[in-house]
């Protein structure tokens, strides 16, 4: 089976990618290698004769059409997009070019191949998102987002989200196009950009710098382990119901504070300040537009219809990442210091305010 895996050298596409190369799969990585992408990601699978690399962008349509025609594969993974909700807030243009025209492009790309070759039973366009589509839940832990969830976006990122999903499914319903959708709670683990929460409390922790937490830290997320993530998007891309949508959930609900003292606990353990602890760098920072209170994932629907569930507790997954960044800094380093990483961004304000 041949995959095509946009995104491939970003962090959750790099751990499909790496996956599917493990279980035999013929994968082509497309990507453009912006500011979070790096290719060291798939550094161990390079060398694979199952591995290509296309470097292109989703917003170049005929960079797109000659990788179809060049490739011809079975299945699409479709996870390019522009991520990171404080550069949504400060720059949203990337976001609709990316996330919107990006995707619009990517199916038209899928169907004039799909068309091509005759309609293949067994072709898939897998369209990978994010729960941040649906919005804010309330702080009771018993009310979760579904598949049947209301779209309710509240930051440009989000609203880009939303706007590709609905594309989806529309080539679906009106041209026939076999796809399936994904939408993820947080993801977390080895070879995550520093500006996510994670890798930058680890690597602000380790500097001696401020360890940032919006508002008052009661945010509420779901987290998910990235390489189970990866085992669940494939399950869906080759299994997954024509048309239908699967929530993909870790089970780990943690407010923001609760997840940074984790962070902290283990780094007191695995390597100690001279003075101190980590928890004495926790500062608590202006939260920024439109920050949703919770999300949570009910994953009910890929747990009874695919057999999937997360195999990591968020305590051994931050324990697995801290490890991992303590161990490689060579990888992270470099990109660290790149301009904005470990910068509060997201700080626009309200025009009515």
């Amino acid at each position: 089976m041949k995959l095509l895996v946009t995104g491939g050298a970003g962090f959750i596409g790099s751990a499909v990618v790496r996956l599917a190369v493990q279980r035999g799969h013929q994968v082509v990585n497309l990507d453009a290698l912006t500011y979070a992408a790096n290719l060291a990601n798939v550094a161990t699978v390079a060398d694979s004769p199952f591995y290509a690399f296309v470097e292109a962008d989703i917003r170049d349509r005929a960079a797109l059409d000659a990788a179809f025609a060049r490739h011809q594969p079975d299945i699409v993974l479709h996870l390019a997009a522009e991520s990171h909700v404080d550069r949504s807030i400060d720059g949203p243009t990337d976001f609709v070019d990316t996330n919107i025209t990006g995707t619009f492009n990517m199916l038209e790309a899928a169907r004039k191949y799909w068309q091509s070759a005759g309609r293949p039973d067994g072709f898939r366009f897998h369209h990978v998102s994010t729960d941040e589509v649906f919005g804010s839940l309330p702080a009771d832990r018993a009310v979760q987002f579904t598949e049947a969830t209301a779209y309710d976006p509240r930051s440009p990122y989000s609203a880009s989200k939303a706007a590709s999903d609905h594309l989806v499914r529309a080539w679906f319903e009106t041209y026939g196009l076999p796809v399936v959708l994904s939408n993820c709670s947080n993801n977390y683990g080895p070879y995550q950009f520093s500006e996510k929460l994670i890798p930058l409390v680890i690597l602000n922790a380790l500097a001696g710098q401020a360890l940032p937490i919006y508002g008052d830290g009661s945010n509420i997320r779901d987290w998910l382990y990235v390489e189970d993530h990866a085992e669940a998007l494939l399950l869906v891309a080759t299994k997954g119901a024509l048309g239908r949508s699967y929530n993909i959930g870790g089970e780990n609900e943690r407010t923001n504070l609760q997840l940074v003292r984790t962070i902290c606990s283990i780094l007191d353990r695995l390597r100690s300040r001279e003075t101190g602890t980590y928890a004495d760098l926790i500062t608590f920072v202006t939260d920024r537009p439109g920050h949703d209170a919770r999300y949570a994932i009910d994953p009910s629907r890929i747990r009874d219809e695919l057999g999937w569930r997360p195999s990591v507790t968020v305590e051994k997954g931050l324990e697995r990442t801290v490890s991992w960044y303590l161990e490689n800094e060579d990888w992270w380093r470099p990109r660290f210091a790149r301009k904005g990483v470990s910068q509060r961004l997201g700080t626009e304000t309200k025009a009515a305010q």
